[in-house]
């Protein structure tokens, strides 16, 4: 197990800067997930960490060595990919051996590896088969085995669950999560799903653009986004986002359709100051809060422990979406007043969108 340090990473393909100088410290049996859209840098930033891609400026350390110029199979690392990379004419013992036979190691310290891998995995009864008589959960447990016999100090995944169907992504991240706390090796985990990321992680990096919008865990990510981007990507549905003033003395904010939230601390210094006003779906309700507003019912989606409003704040075009526990039955077209706690609304700078305190 290690640590691992990154100072000043910047990646540059010719004149394209696509990694913007990351400084991050991922201490020593983490779980650490990276998160962001596609093209935001994550896999680049994995693939760098793994050695897969030169660095351009800075240094990374494993542990207490630099590794800048060191080939991959130097790093002592492994890495689980997105395509799970078997080799389709190997057994599944001879895939998750094959690594070691490449070590030189005693052929019965392999068998011993590969089948404690293959008993924490369940996967006993598959060693004899080909890839192609796996199904795909079956094929990314054997790809996570391959890892888990090489002990590693740390563990790579890119994106592992992506090709999987939801009901079995949902099974394979609670394995992943159990087998990284069971074996307590740092890990770093790239992914572009939100709920993944929360759920799996100690700490996220949220990437954009190739910069980190916000590092933490995933709680202090939800409760307090740094940015409107951040605000926007964490949560499901997305945190509701509307575009608003400040009052002319900053101790109300205005929003679209005109009506007024009047602010527990005033911010003199925002007054008559445009804003970016955030509202998570599930912190709006029909039975009244710290003020109302008017809501017009466009569509409501029932979901049985729960039901999706959405609609828009009176004649204006402003969208709002609520989650309201369990069924709700609201006429399509018909206007409600939904209450909202004060302490719900985040406030975002309009220019620079990034979170006001």
């Amino acid at each position: 197990m290690a640590n691992i340090t990154l100072k000043g990473i910047k990646k540059a393909y010719g004149k394209v800067q696509v990694i913007h100088g990351i400084d991050w410290e991922i201490n020593n049996g983490d779980f650490v997930v990276i998160v962001g859209p596609s093209g935001c840098g994550k896999s680049t930033l994995l693939r760098m960490i793994a050695g897969l891609e030169s660095i351009t400026e800075g240094e990374i350390s494993i542990g207490d060595t630099v590794v800048n110029a060191l080939e991959p199979s130097k790093r002592n690392i492994a890495m689980v990919f997105q395509n799970y990379a078997l080799y389709p004419h190997m057994t599944v013992y001879k895939n998750m051996a094959y690594g070691l036979k490449l070590m030189k190691l005693p052929k019965a310290e392999i068998e011993e590896r590969v089948q404690k891998a293959a008993k924490i995995l369940e996967i006993e009864d598959y060693l004899t088969r080909l890839p192609r008589e796996l199904s795909g959960g079956q094929r990314q447990r054997v790809a996570m085995g391959r890892a888990i016999v090489r002990q590693p100090a740390v563990f790579l995944f890119d994106e592992p669950l992506s090709n999987l169907d939801a009901k079995l992504r949902v099974q394979m991240r609670l394995e992943i999560k159990n087998l990284q706390a069971e074996l307590g090796i740092t890990s770093v985990y790239v992914t572009h799903d939100q709920v993944e990321a929360m759920t799996l992680g100690d700490q996220l990096a949220v990437l954009n653009g190739g910069y980190v919008e916000q590092l933490g865990t995933p709680i202090e990510i939800y409760e307090r986004p740094a940015s409107v981007f951040v605000a926007g990507f964490i949560g499901s549905p997305s945190m509701n986002l509307l575009d608003g003033q400040m009052g002319a003395d900053g101790t109300a904010l205005i929003l679209p359709d005109g009506s007024e939230i009047p602010l527990t601390t005033a911010r003199p210094s925002l007054a008559g100051q445009p804003v970016t006003l955030g509202i998570r779906p599930e912190h709006f309700s029909l039975s009244g809060g710290d003020f109302t507003v008017p809501l017009k019912v466009n569509v409501v989606e029932q979901l049985g422990a729960d039901t999706l409003v959405h609609g828009h704040l009176g004649e204006s075009t402003a969208p709002l979406v609520l989650r309201l526990e369990g069924v709700q039955s609201l006429n399509t077209g018909g206007i409600v007043q939904v209450g909202i706690p004060q302490d719900a609304v985040h406030i975002f700078d309009q220019a620079s969108g990034k979170r006001v305190d």
